[in-house]
């Protein structure tokens, strides 16, 4: 606030090819522990990590929408900042916006000033990729004494109908585990179909796709792995993005464990098997010893790439799904949940507000259990700690979840029977899925998929019988039966393909789709092309450019 300040001298040097570096000279060479006030005057919504969507982009389709995106290294085009997971600050904005809208940011305070300015404060010191802000037509609804649904006015009673006193119940849980939720409120904001993610937890104000208004709580789940970054990730951070496994690892172990108190180990169990499954497609895909397949990878300017820099550029499960098994082993080599879970809590506490590296992390393991230092367990042949970071390949550990066998079983025994030439129908009416869980459906879906095509008929018979399945409001069933519909060119339903892609954006559920698609009979392919040709307005830049690509249309690498 103070205008006498001096103007310096400032420079932009190239740095990589995804930011500048700005240099500033300062007139004197500062104290240790000084206080400077800089106040850089600048412009910015070109970059990468600000996306402007037309109205055809959202829900309402009346007005416009802009969203920011820092994670990994995005918000260099939004704001000038020490763009590092190793770096952390507090902020404070005031942002005008045009009469008609609503801004939002990742802030523990928020307050309306007259010409529609909203002033944000975060008190809590975060690293520059959780700092978010979205402007659009969006409203609000309280949905628990801390938390508030937001979205637009079209999709809010669904997004209120479908998450009231459910987050709350995931907090308390979070917290009785990990220790106290630190940021105050815990917002989730409905982003516009075309949001080509599946959730980024935003600090306050997790974004999440509208995929998970399911209309019957099936994908509440979800948000847990969002509320478990509460202290995985943006209260303890990576230092570096080398090392993603800290967030993304400890996250996937957290979200289980406030699962199994919810939802009980076999259910738990069942999604982390379909978690392990992604695992082995990943690195079938791209060879067990590939350099992305360990824990640390050394970053060199430019492999920034791999870890997320560009929402369509390699999305790899490494550090979710190896990330976690390494911390169950963790857990096991303890071998008493209570004492592993208590050391997660002395963990959080020990490192919170801080960016820290594995090493730290491991040591602090090491200390917290003098007796396992003592019998040297980071260095029991097979699994080293330093193997478990620095080479490649599946993981040396596995985590036991046979307790998920009780729901597996009974899935896929009647995926059998399903692929059977002759149907026995008696057989198949004798199993009642009306109680069975999203997870244990995806399952059976699953391996109906692999079992594809089916005998002539069966589909038909299929999709008659469980209209839960074939008329399913929930997207991840929506999206496996989609490609049950493709890979059996059961035509009679691709009408269900093309309402799916009109209905959403999301990259996870639409590359699979146009791939399918491209990949099948002639109707297929034309299918293909129409529904682009009517959806592609609708999609994310880089979106669009992945379908282009599978369709030939010479889209971006």
């Amino acid at each position: 606030g103070d205008a006498a300040g001096q103007a310096l001298p400032v420079e932009s040097r190239p740095f990589t090819s995804y930011g500048s570096a700005l240099h500033i000279a300062l007139p004197q060479a500062p104290r240790a522990g000084q206080l400077l006030t800089l106040l850089i005057d600048y412009e910015a919504g070109e970059g990468p990590g600000v996306c402007w969507l037309s109205p055809e982009q959202t829900a309402g389709k009346q007005k416009p929408y802009m969203y920011t995106q820092g994670q990994a290294v995005l918000n260099r085009s939004f704001f000038p900042c020490f763009d590092t997971p190793s770096a952390k600050f507090t902020y404070s904005a005031t942002v005008k916006v045009p009469e008609g809208f609503t801004a939002v940011m990742s802030a523990m305070s928020w307050e309306k000033q007259k010409d529609n300015t909203f002033v944000f404060k975060m008190s809590q010191p975060i690293p520059s990729y959780l700092i978010a802000l979205v402007v659009g037509d969006i409203v609000s609804a309280d949905v628990g004494p801390r938390s508030r649904v937001w979205a637009e006015p079209c999709l809010i009673e669904a997004a209120k109908k479908e998450y009231d006193g459910v987050i709350e119940e995931f907090l308390v849980v979070g917290e009785k585990l990990f220790g106290p939720y630190v940021w105050g409120r815990y917002d989730i904001l409905f982003m516009p179909p075309s949001f080509p993610f599946g959730g980024m937890e935003n600090p306050c104000l997790t974004f999440v796709t509208p995929c998970l208004l399911a209309g019957d709580r099936s994908l509440v789940d979800v948000i847990i792995h969002e509320i478990s970054h509460s202290w995985f990730g943006n209260l303890v951070t990576n230092a570096t993005w080398g090392e993603f496994w800290l967030n993304e690892g400890f996250t996937m172990y957290a979200q289980r464990r406030i699962s199994t108190e919810v939802y009980g180990l076999p259910y738990t169990c069942l999604e982390a098997a379909t978690g392990r499954a992604l695992l082995r497609q990943h690195m079938d895909a791209t060879g067990e010893d590939h350099p992305l397949n360990k824990l640390r990878v050394v970053i060199e300017p430019g492999f920034f790439l791999f870890l997320g820099v560009n929402p369509d550029d390699t999305y790899n499960e490494t550090p979710y799904e190896k990330g976690y098994c390494f911390v169950s082993y963790l857990a096991h080599l303890v071998g008493n949940q209570s004492k592993f879970d208590a050391f997660l809590q002395a963990y959080v506490n020990r490192f919170k507000f801080q960016s820290i590296t594995a090493d730290d992390t491991l040591e602090f393991f090491l200390e917290y259990f003098p007796e396992l230092k003592e019998k040297g367990v980071d260095s029991i042949p097979g699994f080293e700690f330093d193997r478990w970071l620095n080479t490649p390949g599946w993981p040396p550990y596995l985590p036991d979840l046979s307790p998920g066998q009780q729901l597996m079983k009974p899935a896929d025994e009647l995926a059998e029977l399903w692929a059977a030439d002759g149907l026995n129908m008696e057989a198949i009416e004798a199993v009642d899925i009306t109680g069975w869980r999203t997870y244990q459906l995806v399952y059976f879906l699953d391996q109906v998929l692999q079992k594809s095509p089916l005998p002539e008929g069966n589909v038909k018979r299929l999709s008659k019988m469980y209209p839960k399945i074939s008329k399913a409001q929930n997207a991840e069933l929506r999206l496996r039966w989609c490609q049950i519909v493709l890979k059996n060119n059961l035509e009679a339903e691709f009408s269900k393909v093309k309402d799916f892609l009109h209905s959403q954006g999301k990259q996870k559920y639409t590359l699979p789709l146009y791939r399918a698609m491209w990949g099948g009979s002639e109707t297929t392919r034309a299918l293909a092309m129409e529904t682009f040709s009517a959806t592609a307005p609708q999609l994310h830049v880089n979106v669009q450019n992945y379908v282009k690509k599978i369709l030939g249309l010479g889209g971006a690498e």
